[in-house]
């Protein structure tokens, strides 16, 4: 993955993880966005509050319309990636409070599953290499999106070549939740 990063057993991993967790939902509509969402996120383990929810929900023209104009299939893996469009949907959660980029990611990732990584702690600490990033909301969870972006370049071939092994299992998962999971599994490993 990273340096002398190594998951052993990458297929058996995800698998375990998918078998554990469940798989991403296929039916997030992509170009709506409303409670449902927040709902479905914390289903995932997003842990958004009643009221962090309602501060989200205030925002929800704004979130709706920065997501329209990034296309439901929009793909890190892609040579064009939108990064202006993404920190203008970043930009969108920025400041509301207890809200940050685990669970505005968490809450993306059904929308645009190929584009958004889900930036949890786990995450974040992987992607960190230095200080953190400076800017605005958007632009600092964009870095790491960037970041993340050159972690998927690095391992493309294996990640497509594990994806192709998950849709023969009946698996449908993108190289970016791929990688979530593989980035996971190697936190936890002694």
């Amino acid at each position: 993955m990273r340096g002398d990063v190594v998951v052993v057993e990458p297929l058996a991993q995800v698998r375990a993880f998918i078998d554990a967790y469940g798989a991403p939902r296929g039916d997030a509509l992509p170009g709506s966005f409303g409670e449902a969402d927040l709902r479905e996120a914390n289903r995932g383990g997003a842990r958004i509050s009643a009221a962090e929810i309602a501060d989200v929900l205030e925002r929800r023209a704004e979130i709706a319309a920065a997501l329209d104009v990034i296309p439901p299939r929009a793909s890190l893996t892609a040579r064009r990636v939108p990064w202006v469009e993404l920190t203008r949907l970043f930009e969108a959660f920025g400041g509301i409070k207890g809200v940050g980029f685990s669970k505005m990611t968490k809450t993306l990732h059904p929308k645009r599953p190929a584009l958004v990584p889900m930036l949890d702690s786990v995450v974040q600490r992987h992607l960190l290499t230095g200080a953190p990033p400076a800017g605005s909301f958007g632009e600092r969870a964009t870095e790491l999106v960037r970041a993340y972006k050159d972690d998927l370049d690095r391992n493309r071939e294996a990640l497509r070549g594990l994806g192709r092994e998950l849709a023969g299992l009946g698996y449908r998962v993108t190289e970016v939740r791929i990688l979530d999971v593989l980035i996971w599994s190697a936190s936890s490993s002694p």
